[in-house]
């Protein structure tokens, strides 16, 4: 990124070095302020205001990298600010914490130099909050610029040896709460320093080619081993693909796409033709099983809660028609249907989504443990509804975009303490070309991590009537 400079002399004194307010910094700045104000997702409102502003190319890369990489490391960059500043977070005005925040990823984490970092966040503050604050920016900035990230997370972290968890906190930007359920998930392989770099790695875009509607060579990029219908797009705007547009391909991440893929797979003796997505919004999952269900005659009912959700399945499955039975609006915890009416069922059910930080950088600093507690219910109620709703020799699958144990294994296993009529059977063979994704908290689960396997971390059981 090249920063305009006004290097105009005034009153005879030598021109000091100015960066002008550039579109990238003021719209990295603005979803910024979004996302504090109205608790915006800078997914939804960065695109947009790039499309509006007409900001392309290297500088739309930058204000995404600024916009991104700010969220993610936000709790890093709070508790250095708060100790360059001398003062609380909550004695510094909320917009110019946004310009603070922004301007310590530029220099702790960027290329860019750190007078520019320095001077461009000044005149942010000057120009959307006043002149007052400027200074206070500015002594802040300096102070920031005199060490680098890890000598700051030296200073601001907790001691590694006595609290190895309040480090990682600060050291990678996860709430200490996160950091927690995160290693009791992965158990005693001492992966989580890898763990939570990645979540910290901006993910690249994977398409899902629908089988029997496009084939993986017809798509731009580079085909995953992880997946046989993922292809890592190599840039460029995935709407822009006519397969993509069309429905015949779709922006889906490779493990979503095991999910649907595990479920398929997984026998079934006798009739299989019916199947069932419970909570088929917004539509990925449900587009994929359409695909892979034509392909064997079988069709499937695609269920979802909330009408406009609903729309989004109804768009996304437009291409698979033939392996579609129908969208519905229907509460998946009180099933529309008689018992035992189907031979597969999915349950994606909702989530913290705490497998998918890499995707939505300011989500970890949103979710709060209460959070996961008040979804239990709902997800032990809908596999419940789900095992309900097969027939005697089908199964039934599980996922959550979260690797939380409560959310994961005490959800499945709790279901299963109440239920004679149901058992848990090996999900891992289904997916044998997958290593290591075993799940540390339930055995015969599927647990997928992005340090490992390059994906969100999916969860998947499979559990059959009997």
């Amino acid at each position: 990124m090249t920063d305009n400079r006004n290097k105009r002399a005034s009153g005879g004194q030598p021109p000091r070095a100015r960066v002008a307010l550039d579109p990238a910094r003021i719209a990295a700045y603005d979803v910024l302020t979004a996302v504090r104000a109205k608790d915006s997702y800078a997914n939804l409102v960065l695109p947009g205001l790039l499309r509006e502003r007409n900001i392309t190319g290297r500088d739309a890369a930058f204000a995404t990298e600024l916009t991104s990489g700010t969220l993610r490391r936000q709790g890093t960059y709070d508790a250095i600010i708060a100790v360059a500043a001398g003062r609380p977070l909550a004695k510094i005005d909320a917009a110019v914490l946004d310009a603070l925040r922004l301007g310590a990823h530029q220099v702790l984490s960027t290329r860019v130099a750190p007078h520019a970092a320095v001077t461009s966040t000044v005149d942010l503050v000057r120009a959307k909050v006043g002149h007052g604050p400027a200074g206070f920016s500015n002594a802040v900035m300096r102070r920031i610029s005199e060490q680098d990230l890890a000598g700051w997370v030296r200073r601001v972290a907790p001691d590694p040896v006595t609290d190895p968890v309040g480090f990682a906190s600060i050291a990678q930007a996860h709430p200490r709460w996160i950091v927690s359920a995160l290693t009791e998930a992965l158990g005693s392989t001492g992966e989580l320093d890898a763990l939570l770099a990645a979540d910290n790695e901006p993910p690249k875009v994977t398409l899902v080619a629908r089988p029997g509607l496009c084939a993986v060579e017809s798509l731009e990029g580079t085909p995953l081993p992880i997946s046989p219908y993922a292809v890592e797009l190599a840039g460029g705007d995935p709407g822009a693909i006519k397969a993509v547009r069309d429905g015949r391909a779709g922006v889906q991440d490779a493990g979503s796409q095991l999910v649907a893929i595990a479920l398929a797979r997984a026998p079934v003796a006798g009739r299989d033709d019916r199947w069932l997505d419970l909570c088929a919004g917004p539509g990925g999952k449900a587009a994929l099983l359409a695909a892979l269900a034509a392909e064997s005659g079988a069709r499937v009912l695609a269920a979802e809660l909330q009408p406009h959700r609903a729309a989004l399945v109804q768009s996304g499955v437009r291409a698979a028609v033939a392996g579609i039975a129908g969208v519905i609006v229907a509460d998946g915890t009180r099933p529309a249907w008689p018992a035992g009416s189907f031979d597969r069922v999915l349950v994606d059910a909702p989530c913290s989504g705490l497998g998918a930080l890499r995707r939505r950088p300011e989500s970890r600093w949103r979710r709060v443990p209460a959070d996961i507690e008040s979804l239990l219910p709902l997800q032990r109620a809908l596999l419940d509804a789900a095992l309900d709703s097969v027939r005697v020799g089908g199964v039934v699958g599980y996922a959550t975009c979260s690797p939380v144990v409560s959310e994961t294994a005490g959800v499945v296993g709790g279901v299963l303490a109440g239920r004679s009529d149901v058992r848990l059977e090996a999900a891992e063979p289904l997916l044998p070309w997958v290593t290591n994704a075993a799940s540390a908290a339930l055995p015969g689960a599927v647990q997928l991590w992005p340090h490992r396997h390059g994906t969100d971390a999916m969860f998947f059981a499979l559990l059959r009537k009997i």
